[in-house]
């Protein structure tokens, strides 16, 4: 609590809380999100469920922080030295993991149609967390003199995602390497033009 004093009951332990996200990692994984219980990320993280509602309130919420986990350690922030590269590398990443993690990503979609409350919550987590990450590369790439002063990065940004979550979806085209080479080129050509 931020005065110092702490809630009643046992201290938290950063031991349990990395088992639990990773045993939700793995039920995810192998039994999918409409199939994720409590009990059965308890039971795998060999806790009680009483542990897991010290950190979170739902299973959507530590789903959630699962899959916050894995992107932060599986898609670092390159910098290749130019925008195309350092676009490309982080989308062969990003668009790379959704084979895996693709369906964790609909089921976390599908809740925040459902629950306006955990919307907000995987808004501002999730998304607004990948968004910065992507906005640091385009950002660099501002400060390299890339990308012009002026240009509307948060239409860059859509334009990035929008492809994600299109092709992740509805399935119209692969999350490859191919397809992020092409997103990247379009992007940078983009700005160039834009100059």
């Amino acid at each position: 609590m931020a005065d110092g004093t702490r809630r009643p009951g046992r201290p938290r332990s950063e031991a349990a809380r990395q088992a639990i996200l990773k045993a939700t990692h793995d039920e995810l994984l192998e039994r999918g999100y409409g199939e994720l219980t409590m009990e059965g990320i308890a039971a795998r993280a060999g806790v009680g469920k009483q542990t897991i509602y010290r950190w979170w309130r739902s299973k959507a919420e530590v789903a959630l922080d699962a899959l916050l986990a894995v992107a932060a350690e599986g898609i670092p922030i390159p910098d290749e030295g130019g925008l195309e590269a350092d676009l490309t590398a982080f989308l062969r990443r990003t668009y790379g993991m959704q084979e895996s993690e693709g369906p964790i990503l609909k089921g976390l979609l599908a809740q925040s149609l459902l629950d306006p409350g955990f919307a907000e919550t995987f808004r501002d987590h999730f998304l607004a967390g990948r968004r910065a990450a992507l906005g640091t590369i385009l950002n660099q790439a501002v400060a390299r003199g890339e990308i012009p002063a002026g240009t509307d990065l948060g239409l860059l940004h859509d334009v990035v995602y929008g492809v994600l979550w299109y092709r992740l979806l509805f399935r119209s085209a692969p999350l490859d390497d191919d397809a992020a080479r092409d997103v990247a080129s379009l992007i940078a050509r983009s700005v160039r033009i834009g100059e």
